[in-house]
């Protein structure tokens, strides 16, 4: 029987070392590549949360501001159709101021307290009266111009008549008091 060749048991000691190597090596980058592709879900997965609590937070505050608004301005039709009564009821006051007798007396009263019932009812809901006074300066963000007419004495932009007076629901405007406005130059 032949002797193995010293050299040759050597190199196949070697070449079974190099593969066992290769193979845990091969393992390993299998192992590691598991874990970098669990890593990678991890933090995709913690990104989407993140976004899904953002989006709950932001639905919830959105939720809250459109309450809110519902409840401040939900009734803005019905105090818009309220307004008229308002200015009949105005009107009638004014016209029974001038010719008050006894019998009158009573239903004057009456119309009276029924108005400040409304208006205690407008405030209680908000709703606050824009009454301007003659003299007083145009703004656009609360009167509406229903007619310009050359004044002696006043200044262009000046009021010069009340129409009907105006409202705000809140922050917001329900209604223009409407007023005739000064076209005089200033001289």
């Amino acid at each position: 029987m032949a002797e193995p060749d010293n050299d040759e048991f050597l190199d196949d000691i070697l070449a079974a070392a190099d593969e066992e190597a290769a193979a845990a090596e091969e393992e390993y980058t299998d192992e590691e590549l598991e874990l970098d592709a669990l890593r990678a879900e991890r933090d995709d997965l913690k990104d989407r949360f993140m976004r899904a609590l953002a989006d709950a937070e932001n639905a919830r505050k959105r939720s809250e501001k459109d309450r809110r608004e519902a409840e401040n301005y939900g009734g803005s039709k019905l105090a818009r159709d309220m307004l008229p009564v308002y200015d009949n009821m105005k009107r009638a006051l004014e016209a029974a101021s001038g010719g008050e007798t006894e019998d009158s007396k009573a239903l004057i009263e009456g119309v009276e307290l029924t108005m400040r019932e409304l208006l205690n009812v407008f405030s209680k809901h908000g709703m606050t009266l824009i009454s301007p006074a003659v003299g007083d300066k145009f703004d656009p963000q609360q009167h509406q111009a229903m007619f310009e007419a050359p004044v002696p004495g006043t200044k262009a932009g000046d009021i010069i008549d009340i129409a009907a007076e105006g409202f705000m629901l809140h922050d917001r405007l329900l209604r223009p008091a409407q007023v005739g406005v000064s076209s005089t130059p200033a001289s």
